[in-house]
């Protein structure tokens, strides 16, 4: 049983990994229903324990999110916020610093793959409207939403799942991630003035917009509603409740059909974790996962710095080969044997956030900005690889000491 528990879980990671195969080009989520169906039919793992393993908490959390985020972008809340910004910023070179800030910083609030899907044709129709280069910003939106969804337990799907699975706070995971991903996106912004501030600076001004007609009646609601789950979390309340509590009340108050709002959904995501807590959860069921970890046990410990070192390394190398979805469902049962688990969460989550940087298939909030930038720029994968993976090195050089500092 355990080689075909193994042959269905190489053909499952295939299809996430290469995104889509030639011989079955079904795409990443029909992959993982494919897996999870597989190891049903071979008898790798019984109904009720698939069903057990499906991380319900998690799907909640990710399903509100996209519904406030929705809504938040049918009351035009992100050509609102580019408008402003091309208001005060007036330059190119100061246009890419508030690009960079505003997609980490809504990044860490709202799901960073939405922020991509919303920001990313906003800012092509910027630069295409002004005749600005369009490679140093899609790169700003990509590679800052994804190191500032490393701040919270609510920026990506990876760091909710963490959530779910350590019993963390908000609060806690953000005092010790927040400063973290607040420096690196920082760093990044400057890496970005570096490598690009002389070629965007050839523009000499930005016009400012035309004026858009005031909608602030109808974004009250949904920001207000943000704030409030926002404030929800920082209580201690349930992320996936407080989520759908959100959620709920602006699909009740916007009092219409919300069938164009679920259609904004990602379903596509959610069916993909769905199938993926399936396969791990069989594949866990071999027993070689806990062989390997206890193996590789003593060379990943968090009790000292070559300890980090290494699993920072594996950590951020694993997610590029896997997916840092899966290296998190994966990893994350083993994190006692490697030391204070508290500390490992919050490594997990960041290493596996910033991996997504070092490559252009390396998160989904990448492929989301170059396919949408597709029909203007063509954002090629060295010409990200030449930026990400010294971004990747210095964000994991000064996040992961500073979070390890921060543990008695």
């Amino acid at each position: 049983m355990s080689t075909v528990v193994f042959v269905i879980f190489g053909l499952t990671y295939a299809l996430i990994a290469l995104r889509r195969l030639r011989v079955l080009p079904i795409g990443r989520a029909a992959g993982a229903m494919l897996g999870a169906t597989l190891m049903l039919v071979v008898g790798a793992i019984s109904p009720d324990e698939a069903y057990r393993a499906v991380d319900h908490d998690t799907l909640v959390l990710l399903f509100g999110m996209m519904v406030i985020t929705a809504r938040l972008a049918d009351a035009g809340f992100f050509d609102v916020a580019s408008a402003a910004i091309l208001r005060v910023t007036r330059t190119p070179v100061r246009l890419l610093v508030a690009v960079s800030l505003l997609s980490g910083g809504m990044s860490a609030f709202m799901v960073n793959d939405t922020v991509c899907l919303f920001l990313t044709p906003i800012v092509v129709a910027t630069c295409a409207r002004v005749g600005l280069p369009m490679g140093p910003y899609l790169l700003a939106v990509a590679t800052s939403a994804n190191l500032g969804s490393a701040a919270t337990l609510v920026g990506n799907p990876q760091n909710m799942l963490i959530g779910s699975m350590s019993g963390l706070s908000f609060v806690d995971f953000l005092a010790h991630a927040g400063p973290a991903a607040a420096l690196a996106l920082l760093l990044n912004t400057g890496l970005l003035l570096a490598y690009y501030g002389r070629t965007v600076g050839r523009v000499t001004t930005v016009p400012p917009p035309k004026a858009a007609p005031a909608r602030t009646r109808e974004l009250a609601l949904p920001l207000a509603t943000l704030a409030s789950v926002v404030l929800a979390f920082f209580l201690g309340a349930h992320l996936g409740v407080a989520t759908l509590a959100g959620a709920a009340f602006l699909v009740a108050t916007h009092r219409r059909d919300a069938t164009a709002t679920f259609a904004r959904v990602d379903w596509p995501l959610l069916v993909f974790f769905a199938g993926l807590f399936v396969v791990v959860a069989a594949l866990r069921g071999t027993g070689v996962v806990e062989d390997a970890f206890a193996w590789a046990a003593p060379g990943l410990g968090l009790d000292d710095a070559g300890g980090v070192a290494g699993f920072t390394v594996f950590t951020a190398l694993g997610s590029n080969v896997v997916s840092n979805v899966p290296m998190v469902l994966l990893t994350g049962p083993y994190l006692p044997v490697l030391g204070p688990p508290e500390l490992g969460w919050v490594l997990l989550g960041y290493v596996t956030t910033v991996a997504g940087n070092l490559t252009l298939v390396g998160s989904v909030a990448n492929i989301i900005v170059a396919e949408r930038a597709a029909a203007d720029y063509e954002l090629g994968f060295f010409e990200y690889l030449r930026f990400g993976a010294v971004s990747t090195a210095l964000a994991l050089a000064v996040g992961v000491p500073l979070i390890v500092l921060g543990f008695p």
